[in-house]
């Protein structure tokens, strides 16, 4: 019997990691246990989640909590290290490139266990960002790569990863996006408005919040271009506070459930966003996305997909909005491999 840890750091992993949960209870001679590091009250779990994504609550939350990078870092590899101690384990999967993620991976390694990285081989090539040393370390530590295209699986190999290594699977958040489609549920907010003509808009990035002037001024080019097209903005923390304060005009409002989200972004006219995760999601449904970020770790949405980088230049993301409202985006098409058996490949390299 295989004993396999799935190991979370944040609300997005368990999106990721739902459709290997799946795939992992429908094979014989493996079992997993879900492992959270933060706590079981975070907030930014919400109680629908688990049930949306179909999966369980996580088996053990390690009940780290604080904002330092760095103290996170050290409770995580402490706490993480006493579950492995206590629960035989296999192999070790972790997701993305958080903190949280990379202090797993060290204690994984370090007690000499098997250690495979789901959406391995992104890179934004700027050392000076903390995730950017974070997927590094995960990387070079890992025995098994898992990419999402042939982009990232060309970085593990230019970085030195051998060949038997890299597994080019597809991308995972695509098992998600199939696996839900016919389930998404139409939220309150678009009552009175029709599918196809609103945007929506979603807000994350520090950096982004940490320059209001400049946020402002895109706020109100948004506004400007939009004219009376509703603009559906679901936000959260900071992010909810911040665009209240900069732009009235905005249908603000809490973070959706997830499978309300899904509704609201696969049926809008277009999507303005500093999310990543968002922009595969856009390309998926084939709804045009503006990305307010300079790079993204899955190129493939831009030169195949639905996905426009702007960073924060407010002249650019105005002549790209001007071609979403008016109907004149580009053609797009999937990537190789988004065909939602990313998560049945993973777990046969896992048991062979």
């Amino acid at each position: 019997m295989k004993n396999i840890c799935i190991f979370t750091g944040a609300r997005p992993n368990f999106i990721k990691v739902a459709p290997l949960i799946r795939a992992i209870k429908r094979t014989d001679n493996c079992q997993y246990q879900l492992v959270y590091a933060g706590t079981a009250d975070d907030p930014t779990l919400e109680a629908s989640l688990f049930d949306d994504l179909q999966i369980p609550r996580p088996d053990v939350f390690l009940g780290v909590d604080c904002e330092n990078l760095n103290e996170l870092t050290g409770r995580v590899m402490a706490e993480f290290e006493r579950y492995l101690e206590q629960h035989a384990t296999d192999t070790v999967i972790v997701v993305d490139d958080l903190a949280s993620t990379m202090a797993a991976a060290i204690v994984t390694k370090k007690r000499g266990l098997r250690l495979a990285h789901l959406v391995a081989g992104t890179r934004s090539f700027d050392i000076n960002m903390p995730k950017e040393i974070n997927r590094l370390v995960i990387d070079g530590l890992s025995d098994l790569l898992f990419t999402a295209g042939v982009g990232s699986s060309s970085i593990a190999t230019r970085e030195g990863a051998e060949n038997h290594k890299i597994y080019m699977v597809g991308n995972i958040l695509m098992d998600t996006l199939r696996y839900n489609h016919d389930r998404w549920t139409r939220p309150a907010c678009l009552e009175g408005i029709e599918d196809g003509h609103y945007l929506v808009f979603t807000l994350n990035r520090k950096a982004l919040l940490a320059n209001e002037d400049n946020l402002k001024r895109m706020l109100s080019a948004i506004s400007e271009v939009a004219g009376d097209i509703p603009v559906i903005a679901p936000l959260r923390g900071r992010a909810l506070e911040t665009v209240k304060i900069l732009n009235s005009q905005f249908s603000i409002l809490n973070s959706l459930s997830y499978l309300d989200f899904g509704y609201l972004t696969s049926h809008a006219m277009g999507i303005i966003t500093d999310s990543g995760n968002v922009a595969e999601e856009a390309t998926f449904n084939q709804v045009p996305c503006i990305t307010l970020n300079s790079y993204t770790e899955h190129i493939e949405t831009v030169k195949q997909g639905t996905n426009v980088l702007v960073g924060e230049d407010t002249n650019r993301l105005r002549e790209e909005l001007q071609r979403m409202v008016t109907g004149q985006w580009k053609t797009s098409s999937l990537p190789d491999r988004w065909d939602g058996r990313t998560a049945e490949r993973i777990v046969q390299i896992l048991m062979n």
